[in-house]
């Protein structure tokens, strides 16, 4: 049995080290949905179950495939990673001042079991003035990240305060994927 990590994300890598360091990494090539007409909730397990599906087809009965995808919404508009710096700029100047979700779908395959969840955390940004915000754009840091912020690096000047998991917040809830991967590899 192994451990597989459907994602590319090098702050996903670096999360499922707290549960484990017996993991391979298999980046899933599903093309994720952008259906407008789904929640954020939906969305994201979607998303993690497309990409974790994937990966599972090219696994061993016995693996443990763990997918997962993050967004950020606002007034129910779900912001991806930004594209462009005018992108950027204009996810941030929108999240300036405000509070907004983060939302983190996680799923978990093993053969023909598997196991969903949704994670929920609220950020609240101070005002940012333009100048701050084409700082932190000409970083380079928003161009991987739902939002175009990372709480865990530049981003993190941003945020007045948090309610939920911080690490869901960085793209993948650590405690809880760790509770429910403990029913597969038992």
């Amino acid at each position: 049995m192994s451990i597989i990590l459907a994602s590319g994300s090098p702050r996903r890598k670096e999360l499922l080290r707290f549960i484990t360091d017996a993991f391979t990494v298999r980046v899933s090539d599903a093309k994720e949905t952008e259906n407008g007409m789904l929640s954020p909730e939906e969305t994201v397990l979607c998303n993690a179950r497309l990409k974790g599906d994937a990966v599972a087809a090219d696994a061993e009965a016995d693996d443990v495939v763990i997918a997962c995808d993050t967004v950020v919404s606002v007034d129910g508009r779900i912001l991806g990673k930004p594209r462009t710096k005018e992108e950027a700029f204009s996810m941030l100047s929108l999240l300036s001042g405000r509070t907004h979700e983060v939302y983190s779908g996680v799923y978990i395959k093993k053969g023909a079991r598997s196991t969903s969840f949704t994670e929920r955390t609220e950020v609240a940004f101070y005002p940012l003035t333009a100048d701050e915000i084409n700082a932190y754009i000409a970083g380079g840091d928003p161009f991987d990240k739902a939002g175009a912020y990372g709480i865990q690096s530049g981003g993190a000047l941003f945020v007045r305060g948090i309610v939920g998991d911080y690490y869901n917040v960085m793209g993948f809830p650590v405690a809880r994927t760790a509770r429910a991967l403990r029913e597969f590899l038992s």
